[in-house]
């Protein structure tokens, strides 16, 4: 038996969403699913600071008060069933429409980054799309995974809904994750995470909506208003320490402005690193594997700045956002996704150097970067260049997803798959219904 979507085997889990999900479809109307959606918002809202304190406790990423906007982004800002699209192809012929339905059962895999976040805004926009889903939770992140998913259930019970729209296993493994894979009820795999999980869940010979790797750079050219700049950089880069994939993660600043921005970071309570102490840090923060490529250290990903200079001897007061250093083009810490808020700035003699290094810095993830330009040529030479998913003009990256800008919010951004941006219509199938021969066409 479940315990509000959590189940000893992965095979239970599977069945328990099967059968939830001809429930949704057969006694429910989609107007019913964005009522359970209300409701998860209604309940699940108030429990934030709560929920990300327990994933700051379990995981020891990132920082609380940053989860806790994070989470609600997730939760408020995830669309809902107006983003489920409806076609109408009309002609003296006939008329035709295309429905998207869903493909069912979901499997999806969560990163111990942002479980929270992850879980919640996933099966609000799979539920949708009228799927159900089953989590494998990442091992380090079950007791958080487990709270927001029974928080979800226990929501759509509130609201006269289907139980087990979300199940997940209570103990993962990467036995269980097989099990999900391979169930023939799971018609559709989500994830989010490395090449690794991508490759993994591409093997299953399903389709696959899949969230890789980034290393987004930000270019500032001499015509960026510094102080706001500056200011906006440092909130980005550094939100849950810089945890998410789409955070800027190296900075790439024209020689005209490159001192200006550099005290400017300084003025706002940042610690700039000398060359040496930099060397000290990419000592501990960067690590070889035994195929000789460079990877960010785990033992430090979304640590305190503080934590991460202590451990490499370097003298830190107080909790700094961001640690900050001059670098070259071939420092570690500008060509690896670190997932640390030590952030590389590299001087450019020019706007097209700049650019240049940005794209070859981006290793064509096509995840996302940033400009900070009042050049409407320079914008569009980079934005044609970078060609990444998601592309900002002077802000963080995180205005395209309603922070600081205009957009919905979203978890998972499949750029190996190419869905971008997730959302209650990347987790549905597209069918036409025609009636032909004139039918129905009243003109």
């Amino acid at each position: 038996m479940g315990n509000l979507g959590i189940f000893d085997t992965a095979k239970e889990a599977v069945a328990a969403a099967a059968v939830a999900q001809k429930k949704l479809m057969n006694d429910y109307t989609m107007e019913d699913r964005q009522r359970f959606i209300e409701q998860i918002r209604k309940e699940m809202g108030p429990r934030i600071p709560e929920l990300a304190q327990l994933e700051f406790d379990e995981t020891g990423y990132g920082r609380v008060e940053d989860k806790i906007g994070k989470d609600t982004g997730a939760i408020m800002l995830s669309p809902g069933t107006e983003a489920v699209p409806v076609g109408v192809i009309a002609g003296s012929q006939g008329l035709t429409v295309e429905y998207y339905a869903p493909f069912g059962v979901i499997g999806a895999v969560t990163p111990v980054t942002n479980p929270v976040a992850t879980i919640i805004a996933n099966a609000i926009c799979m539920m949708a799309g009228g799927n159900t889903v089953v989590f494998n939770a990442h091992p380090a992140g079950v007791k958080s995974s487990t709270a927001a998913l029974q928080g979800v259930n226990q929501a759509i019970i509130n609201a006269g809904g289907p139980e087990n729209v979300a199940t997940m296993p209570a103990v993962p493994t990467m036995e269980t994750l097989d099990d999900i894979m391979y169930a023939p009820e799971v018609k559709l795999l989500v994830g989010t995470g490395g090449p690794g999980m991508v490759k993994t869940l591409m093997s299953a010979g399903k389709k696959v909506v899949a969230a890789g790797p980034g290393n987004p750079p930000s270019v500032i050219d001499e015509t960026a208003d510094i102080e706001k700049c500056a200011q906006a950089l440092v909130a980005s880069a550094t939100f849950d320490n810089n945890l998410l994939c789409i955070a800027e993660k190296e900075i790439f600043c024209v020689d005209a402005v490159f001192d200006q921005l550099m005290d400017a970071f300084e003025r706002n309570g940042n610690r700039r690193l000398t060359r040496e102490e930099a060397d000290k840090v990419t000592a501990v923060g960067i690590v070889q594997g035994k195929d000789g490529s460079y990877s960010t250290n785990k033992n430090f990903v979304g640590k305190h700045a503080s934590v991460i200079l202590k451990a490499a001897g370097v003298p830190c007061e107080g909790d700094p956002r961001m640690a900050f250093f001059e670098a070259k083009n071939e420092d570690l810490y500008v060509q690896v996704e670190q997932m640390q808020p030590i952030i590389p700035v590299v001087r450019c003699k020019d706007f097209e150097e700049a650019q240049a290094l940005a794209y070859a810095a981006e290793h064509d993830n096509k995840h996302s970067a940033s400009i900070w330009s009042k050049n409407i040529d320079h914008v569009t030479s980079f934005g044609r260049l970078i060609n990444t998913t998601v592309f900002v003009q002077n802000g963080g990256t995180m205005s395209a997803f309603g922070i600081g800008g205009s957009g919905t919010n979203s978890p998972t951004i499949a750029t190996p798959t190419g869905e971008g941006v997730t959302g209650p219509q990347s987790f549905v199938r597209r069918r036409r219904f025609c009636m032909a021969g004139g039918g129905n066409y009243l003109l």
